[in-house]
């Protein structure tokens, strides 16, 4: 990982690629094996008893959850057919580490496949039990945020969430960094969904 020859030169790593200019780290993690399994063995090589706080001390919890997990799972497998995870704008194309992807094929919507959708509702089930679990073995307490209320109470929730991690809140925040993907295409899953085709 990284190119680095052990979980102190991965921590130290970790902290310059992931920390703001006002001493703020941050990264987005999710549940997955067997890596999961890796990176904790590795950091275990710091600190047995407690491996992910020798990495990360001091560390506050974030959650994201979504209720609609149909919808989840339709944005999920679109993304996965169409190469786009995430864009600037609803006009403007994705861009990740300066590389554009493909246009999404024309034949998008036939692309639907129910069982791939149910896998991926059961998969999400799966890692977010998998979080929590690892969350309550930790003695953590995340704050949680529901993707519909951060889309719904965009502001609201943002300052939510820099209370509960001790930051001050600029007066003025920032628009949200992407655009929603769901579209027509999405639509046409879902109602293929609950209509069983």
């Amino acid at each position: 990982m990284y190119g680095v020859p052990d979980a102190a030169a991965l921590r130290d790593t970790l902290w310059r690629a992931g920390t703001t200019p006002n001493g703020v780290f941050g990264a987005k993690y999710s549940i997955t094996e067997p890596r999961h399994g890796q990176i904790t063995a590795l950091f275990a090589t710091l600190d047995a008893s407690a491996p992910w706080a020798a990495v990360f001390p001091r560390c506050q919890h974030v959650v994201m959850t979504r209720r609609d997990k149909l919808r989840l799972a339709v944005s999920w497998w679109r993304a996965i057919q169409s190469g786009e995870w995430h864009r600037p704008d609803r006009d403007a194309p994705t861009v990740v580490a300066g590389q554009s992807p493909p246009a999404p094929p024309p034949d998008l919507v036939e692309r639907y496949d129910r069982s791939a959708v149910d896998a991926l509702i059961r998969e999400a089930g799966e890692r977010e039990a998998a979080i929590h679990d690892q969350l309550a073995r930790w003695g953590a307490v995340p704050h949680t945020i529901v993707y519909e209320d951060l889309i719904g109470r965009f502001e609201p929730t943002l300052r939510e969430l820099l209370a509960f991690l001790d930051l001050p809140a600029p007066s003025v925040l920032p628009a949200p960094a992407f655009a929603p993907l769901a579209d027509a295409v999405s639509e046409t899953w879902v109602e293929r969904h609950h209509s069983g085709r």
